[in-house]
């Protein structure tokens, strides 16, 4: 068995992790911090935690050293202690976005300031499995996902491994997102009177995730809209591309079936009638898997990919912890079996 903390659990990734590793066959959770929550029961702010020994939140500097540590705190906050926390686990995972870049050039044009220790940004290892496996089953340090790149990245790669999409090629990334993407703290957009029954657009263009999209795929030109929609959880992408070759349905069957042969977490949805013939994010929630399908419209050289996750689990603290599986040499779907509900 190995033990896990966490830092900066109060959050919805915070909990999602707390629940995941309870699950696990080989970890445990050794402590969980929170500044604001320090001496207070894990399950007043995840009520879904009830179960089992009661625990309580820690202040940072009571976090017991273990074998892993993984970050669940606000964007910004990781970088600031980077030294500090890579001291108290043999592995580390961070799941802001902190280490996400590989160019403090890119971090800055994304974020609109210098890195703070842009140094590091080289030592971490980019937290998607199905991209870069080999890199993180040797890391020391991954870097969290961000959700709408997940399911942007997970439509694509079918599509450039197979170079049906190559770098030159415009890509329009249209994500419909769930309101937990925003996170738990407090603000006007996010109360209810404000979020319920909301087609919002809120990221037209220069969402951050476009760097995240255009680093994994080596692609240039990668454009991303993000609208939020009644929801809790999920992300849809849907990835518009034009096309200049001679495809068919049993073609790209083929593609895509290559693609999920060795993953197992992603799975195809393309059917030809009936109310799920898509991908669909409601199928997903609790669960690690993303499903990818297509559309294809042969006369226009049209060629939508599609994608859905959970943002929590497989935009989140589900790849942390397929993550940590191959960083600690684990079956990379221990603990992840979890296969949701329907309906709900």
């Amino acid at each position: 068995m190995l033990n896990v903390s966490i830092a900066g659990g109060s959050g919805y990734v915070g909990g999602e992790l707390m629940r995941l590793i309870d699950g696990h066959p080989t970890l445990t959770l050794k402590s969980v911090s929170s500044e604001r929550l320090a001496g207070r029961f894990l399950h007043q702010q995840h009520p879904h935690l009830r179960s089992g020994e009661p625990r309580k939140f820690v202040k940072m500097e009571d976090i017991d050293k273990g074998d892993i540590l993984i970050l669940a705190l606000p964007h910004g906050e990781a970088v600031k202690n980077i030294d500090l926390f890579t001291g108290l686990a043999e592995r580390v995972i961070d799941c802001s976005a902190d280490f996400r870049l590989d160019s403090p050039d890119v971090y800055k044009e994304y974020y609109g300031h210098d890195h703070v220790a842009p140094d590091w940004l080289q030592r971490f290892r980019y937290g998607l499995p199905e991209s870069n496996r080999k890199y993180v089953r040797d890391a020391r340090y991954v870097s969290g996902v961000g959700c709408n790149a997940t399911a942007t990245n997970l439509a694509l790669l079918p599509l450039i491994r197979a170079g049906i999409v190559t770098p030159t090629t415009h890509v329009v990334a249209d994500i419909k997102a769930g309101s937990s993407e925003s996170g738990k703290s407090a603000t006007t957009s996010g109360q209810h009177a404000e979020r319920a029954q909301v087609m919002r657009s809120y990221a037209p263009t220069g969402h951050r995730h476009a760097a995240e999209v255009e680093q994994v795929t080596g692609l240039n030109n990668v454009h991303m809209s993000i609208t939020a929609v009644d929801a809790v959880r999920g992300a849809m992408a849907t990835v518009h591309t034009l096309v200049d070759l001679d495809l068919d349905e049993r073609s790209l069957w083929g593609i895509y079936r290559d693609f999920v042969a060795d993953e197992p977490f992603v799975r195809i949805v393309h059917e030809r009638g009936g109310a799920h013939r898509h991908p669909d994010p409601k199928t997903l929630l609790g669960t690690n898997f993303a499903d990818i399908g297509w559309s294809y419209d042969k006369n226009k050289g049209r060629l939508v990919a599609l994608a859905a996750i959970d943002n929590l689990m497989k935009g989140a603290a589900g790849s942390a912890i397929q993550s940590l599986n191959l960083m600690c040499g684990f079956e990379e779907d221990a603990g992840l079996g979890f296969t949701g509900i329907w309906p709900h």
